[in-house]
């Protein structure tokens, strides 16, 4: 692969990650940065649209 389109990708996803980080600490600031608030908004968007929501894999932990 041509290293300039390499390090063009990468820093595509750099910019990516750090859109989705800044959306992540706005969400937070809403709330204080207080984690039990921030889980309380996303349960309250999962009883909303459940749809939306992939349930997470199960483990090995699950099973017992």
């Amino acid at each position: 692969m041509n290293p300039q389109k390499l390090e063009t990708m990468l820093d595509e996803g750099d910019e990516e990650i750090a859109r989705v980080r800044e959306a992540r600490h706005r969400i937070s600031e809403r709330f204080g940065h207080d984690p039990y608030r921030l889980v309380a908004h996303y349960m309250e968007q999962q009883k909303e649209d459940p749809g939306k929501l992939i349930p997470a894999p199960e483990t090995e932990h699950d099973e017992h």
